[in-house]
């Protein structure tokens, strides 16, 4: 049994993931910068749903950004404590590989986003290679007006984005940008559970001591 974790942006998201029988749960919120206070209460409440006991994990997964500062601190905190305390495997993911991940099978390319505020997102573009599903650029942070211009020819964009930043990208990008409706495009915590399975499935596991957090720019 696996548990993912993912307070990356102030969209929130825990899931469960069994290699018997896939996804189990999946709950994702909107959070007021309360993750520290809302976390650890809403995976013990999904366990109890779910009839899965502490001592069943073998594994926790977690979104390690890009993503906001003390966001990405919250989620990684937590998983390297269960990890340690449980003997669990520990297993990182970048989170635009999570937001890319369930659109690898259509045909257009894929820009995969997660905003970053002031009117800008962290990106990356996902295709198909030698590795399998991964982002063919390095991840990048840039204006709404930046990321049009970057996009040549028809392009799925997936990921959290504000009305105001959708509507301008759509203007600006033009039917190059071809945006999904927002409940078809959220970042989900099972996305992240099922990469993290994949991983543990593989026999691999990160060092608690050593992971951290991918992010894009230094804080103010």
């Amino acid at each position: 049994m696996l548990l993912a974790l993912d307070t990356a942006t102030r969209l929130a998201g825990i899931a469960l993931y069994s290699g018997d029988h896939g996804l189990l749960a999946e709950y994702s919120w909107h959070s007021a910068n309360r993750h520290t206070a809302e976390l650890m209460p809403r995976v013990a409440q999904m366990l109890t749903q779910a009839g899965v006991a502490s001592t069943d994990l073998r594994a926790v997964a977690v979104a390690l950004g890009p993503g906001s500062f003390t966001g990405l601190r919250v989620a990684l905190a937590a998983a390297k404590g269960l990890a340690l305390a449980e003997n669990l495997a520990l297993l990182g993911v970048p989170t635009l590989d999570a937001v890319a991940y369930p659109h690898s099978r259509q045909p257009l390319p894929v820009i995969a986003v997660v905003q970053a505020g002031r009117g800008r997102v962290c990106w990356a573009p996902y295709e198909h290679g030698q590795a399998g599903w991964v982002a063919s650029a390095p991840y990048a942070l840039a204006t709404i007006p930046a990321l049009a211009a970057a996009i040549s020819r028809p392009t799925l964009i997936a990921g959290e984005m504000a009305p105001a930043d959708r509507e301008q990208l759509a203007v600006l990008a033009g039917g190059r940008a071809v945006l999904l409706p927002p409940a078809l495009s959220m970042r989900r915590p099972g996305c992240l559970a099922e990469i993290g399975w994949g991983r543990f499935a593989a026999g691999e596991r990160d060092d608690p001591a050593s992971l951290s957090p991918i992010y894009l720019h230094e804080p103010s």
